[in-house]
């Protein structure tokens, strides 16, 4: 079975915890806000994702890394042998908005992931405004792929989103395995 890590990361309150749940379909702490210590990994399989022939399926360690900077000397340790990133962040609060960037630096360019390898999630929470759907996100994270979160009023369209998100992590996987066979054999 294949088997990927993908870390969510982000400011602190953004939603990452609820959107781990959600994605992972996990229905632990659900209820109550509960600062993340350090990271909570997630296990979530799905046997019909990886789009195979040889018709495995893929499980995924979702890394829902505290947003809380004090956790930074744990970075490095959490980023080993990652295939992905998923940076959260609530739209309505400026500050994020400069977090993400920093965001961003630590745990894509300073790893060798390609942009496609990360996803950017503006997270409405329930009762936003949610007005912000035209974010102008600066350079370079205006080159990477933006989906706007709202699980009270398009809970299946996120899941959708996520779901073609692990597929382009699955495909980059398999190419990646391809090439190393490839270089082994000739």
């Amino acid at each position: 079975m294949l088997r990927a890590k993908v870390l969510l990361v982000g400011p602190r309150e953004s939603g990452k915890s609820v959107l781990a749940n959600f994605v992972s379909e996990s229905t632990e702490g659900i209820c109550s806000y509960s600062p993340t210590q350090g990271v909570r990994i997630l296990e979530y399989e799905k046997p019909s994702l990886a789009g195979n022939a040889k018709g495995a399926g893929c499980r995924f360690e979702l890394w829902d890394c505290s947003g809380d900077q004090k956790f930074e000397t744990c970075w490095p340790a959490l980023m080993k042998d990652s295939h992905g990133v998923i940076i959260i962040f609530n739209p309505e609060r400026p500050s994020h908005l400069k977090e993400i960037e920093m965001w961003y630096s630590c745990f894509v360019q300073q790893q060798p992931l390609l942009d496609s390898q990360c996803l950017l999630v503006a997270h409405h929470k329930p009762g936003s405004a949610g007005d912000t759907e035209n974010l102008s996100l600066a350079y370079p994270l205006n080159k990477l792929k933006l989906i706007h979160s709202n699980l009270e009023e398009d809970p299946e369209d996120v899941r959708m989103e996520f779901i073609k998100f692990f597929r382009s992590i699955i495909t980059i996987i398999n190419e990646s395995r391809e090439r190393e066979e490839m270089s082994i054999i000739s």
